[in-house]
């Protein structure tokens, strides 16, 4: 598996599985597909409820734990140094590991700057191999780089090939902060599966459109997760790296980019406010 190397010099692989939306049972099932399909890198959150459920299936699993990287976040309702600290130690008990390799920020709101603390905390103590944030966009992105001890190695943001995030990548290089795709597939919005670039250029390849688009993520440097419950597409999913875009072909798909959110922005308060309603 290809990886991408960290800014603490840790090895995460560049294609992981996620379980957004995936009931506890499910995930289970879902996540033992995946491990014999040969995905090792599993995304997961607090606010997922079914952190237990990728435990449970990576203990059964008789793999080495050394073997997975595991990404969980911690969620708005946990946010501040202390609750914070305690979800994270709660999170390492439904994983039953004794570490995390990837520790997030779930979301940019509430008491963010605690929760990093927890997280350093937890970095320091060898209970999270690496720590960074999800959904900060530039502006908050730099106001917490610049006021934390150690700087965040990712930020998981929407990535696609609609919104492929130039913007946000300028400030991230910066820092030397990795990007990580949620919603790779942009859920299909935007009649992605069938969109005429990606299926004429996956048609050289004996590809799908999907299939596509993770390449051209994995090629552009883009950490991926995509999701799926069956397993005939997570092993499509899973192979993609048996072919090479073209520069030509890469340059086609980036004209795709339309600079914008297919779901929300969080600089609208009307987001900000449904987003934090969740908790109450």
């Amino acid at each position: 598996m290809q990886t991408v190397k960290l800014n603490n010099g840790v090895e995460m692989p560049i294609l992981g599985f996620g379980v957004y939306q995936v009931s506890d049972e499910e995930t289970t099932h879902a996540v033992t597909d995946a491990i014999e399909v040969g995905y090792r890198m599993f995304d997961t959150a607090q606010s997922y409820h079914n952190e237990a459920g990728v435990g449970r299936a990576i203990k059964n699993s008789g793999i080495d734990r050394k073997e997975f990287f595991l990404v969980t976040k911690i969620w708005i309702s946990n946010a501040g140094e202390e609750k914070a600290y305690k979800s994270i130690l709660e999170s390492l008990e439904k994983l039953q590991t004794d570490y995390i390799d990837l520790l997030l920020i779930h979301q940019p709101f509430g008491d963010y700057y605690g929760t990093y603390r927890a997280m350093e905390r937890a970095y320091k103590e060898g209970k999270a191999r690496a720590i960074g944030v999800s959904n900060f966009y530039p502006d908050r992105f730099v106001d917490l780089a610049n006021f934390v001890e150690i700087k965040p190695a990712i930020n998981q943001v929407e990535t696609h090939v609609f919104q492929q995030q130039k913007e946000v990548r300028k400030y991230l290089d910066k820092y030397n902060t990795q990007i990580m795709a949620w919603g790779p597939f942009a859920e299909g919005r935007n009649n992605m599966f069938k969109n005429e670039t990606l299926v004429a250029i996956g048609e050289r390849y004996g590809k799908s459109s999907a299939q596509v688009a993770l390449r051209f993520l994995t090629q552009e440097g883009v950490i991926v997760i995509p999701k799926s419950v069956k397993k005939e597409r997570m092993e499509q999913n899973f192979n993609i790296f048996d072919f090479e875009l073209t520069q030509e072909e890469l340059a086609q798909i980036r004209i795709l980019d339309t600079r914008k959110s297919l779901f929300f922005s969080h600089h609208d308060p009307e987001t900000v406010e449904m987003i934090i309603n969740l908790v109450r």
